[in-house]
This record gives structure tokens, C-alpha cells and sequence, in this order.
């Protein structure tokens, strides 16, 4: 594009930041976060026919009829389930982009996607291809990594390593970052969907008890932590007595 044409054009637009997440999906524009929401769309299972996306579907998690059922589109990182991201993430934009009164509002945004390190192009493919659909004018995308750096205002343009370690709801990416680039790095498949397995087959075990996937989440972000912690928490949970 022209950059006189692009220049006007992005005085009439807002530029969006999308983490497209395994677990929730954050996007920026302007100053700060706008949407953070998490990843799930609810559908009918037969016709495919969305029913909720966002904080709207997570709250229908395991209270659902067997005709509805409800798809994480995103998979460590990456889009699983082409059709159903797009409709999440055309929701999304919209949400910000519309006119008041409704419609889409014109010039249509540029979107920026954040990506793990080691993608393949198919993989980076589909993600520019699910932006453009969902109304973006232009597309671009970045390794997790360095998007991380840059909101932590690292020195990413220096000739001095910083090490980053981003922990997401699918993958973990790992990276050192020097010059502008990306030295070495490293995604892994593990993340915070693991951890809440792992407590989900551990009271399961212990205590003989069901948890939903959201009861499992919220045990991790209550009584979770990073660091020792001095005293233990505690916290009353409810499942399917097994």
C-alpha cells in the first residue's frame, strides 16, 4: 500500500494486538487491553451454529446439554479448528471495530498476531489467513517471545541478551533475545492446560473426586504460586463424588 494512503487510513483505524491464546484470547489497541476473554467458543454439535463465545461459553462449561458442546479452537498455539477461530476472532474484532449503531467500520484494522517460535508456515499461514477473513486490511505476526520483550520494555534492540520466558495456557516459549532478533529459542508444549490436568487426576486420586475443568483452573489461580509461600491455603472445592 502507499504510505500517504496508509498514513490516512490509519487515522480513521485502529491497529490491533492479538495474543489468539490456548486458553484466553487478549487484544490491544490504542493504549491497553481491550478484550480479555477466554478462548472457547459453545456450538451446537449437530448444525455447528454458534451459541456464545468468550466469557459468554466459559460460563456454560459443564453445564451444557449433549447438543451443545464447547471447542477451544486454539491448540498449543496454533489453530486446530480453522472455521471456529475465524468466527471467534471476527467477534473479537468487531467488538472493538464497529460503528456505533452497528456495522463495520471502514477502514478496516490492521492486526498484529503473536506466534510461538517454532511454527511451521502452514501453521503462520492459517493465522494470516483467519485475520484477513476476519477483517483485517492487513496482517502481520510475531514470535511470542519478542512481543513479550517488547511489553516488558527489555533492550531487544541491543547487542545484550535478555532471556525470556513466557508460560501460556498451551505452550511455554523460551528465548534469549539480542540485535532485534531472536538468538535461540525454544516452545514447549506444556503450559497451564497440563497444570490443570494434572490437579484435575490428583484430587481424582486422592480424594476420589471429579472436578470440572473451571473448578481445576480456579484451585490452580487461588492457591497456586510461583514462589514457596509461607503457611498453606486453603480452599473448598466441588465435584462428582466417583
Amino acid at each position: 500500500m502507499i504510505p500517504v494512503v496508509d498514513h490516512i487510513l490509519g487515522r480513521f483505524s485502529q491497529d490491533l494486538g492479538v495474543d489468539l491464546g490456548t486458553v484466553n484470547t487478549l487484544v490491544y489497541a490504542g493504549k491497553g487491553i481491550v478484550i480479555r476473554e477466554p478462548s472457547i467458543v459453545a456450538q451446537h454439535k449437530k448444525t455447528k451454529k454458534i451459541l456464545a463465545i468468550g466469557t459468554e461459553a466459559k460460563k456454560m462449561l459443564g453445564k451444557t446439554p449433549a447438543a451443545i458442546i464447547t471447542v477451544r479452537p486454539m491448540k498449543e498455539g496454533v489453530i486446530s479448528d480453522y472455521d471456529t477461530t475465524l468466527s471467534m476472532l471476527s467477534h473479537f474484532v468487531r467488538k472493538i471495530h464497529k460503528k456505533p449503531g452497528g456495522g463495520f467500520l471502514l477502514p478496516r484494522p490492521r492486526i498484529i498476531i503473536g506466534v510461538p517460535t517454532n511454527v511451521t508456515e502452514v501453521e503462520r499461514r492459517a493465522l494470516l489467513d483467519v485475520a484477513l477473513a476476519a477483517g483485517a486490511r492487513e496482517a502481520y505476526l510475531i514470535e511470542e517471545p519478542m512481543a513479550a520483550a517488547i511489553g516488558a520494555n527489555l533492550p531487544v534492540t541491543e547487542p545484550v541478551g535478555s532471556m525470556v520466558v513466557d508460560i501460556g495456557g498451551g505452550t511455554c516459549e523460551i528465548a534469549v533475545i539480542s540485535l532485534s532478533g531472536i538468538v535461540c529459542g525454544r516452545s514447549l508444549k506444556i503450559g497451564g492446560d497440563v497444570m490443570d490436568a494434572d490437579i484435575t487426576a490428583y484430587v481424582r486420586s486422592r480424594w476420589g473426586l471429579a472436578l470440572g475443568e473451571k473448578t481445576a483452573e480456579d484451585l490452580k489461580i487461588t492457591l497456586g504460586s510461583a514462589y514457596l509461600s509461607e503457611g498453606e491455603k486453603e480452599m473448598v472445592v466441588r465435584g462428582l463424588d466417583l
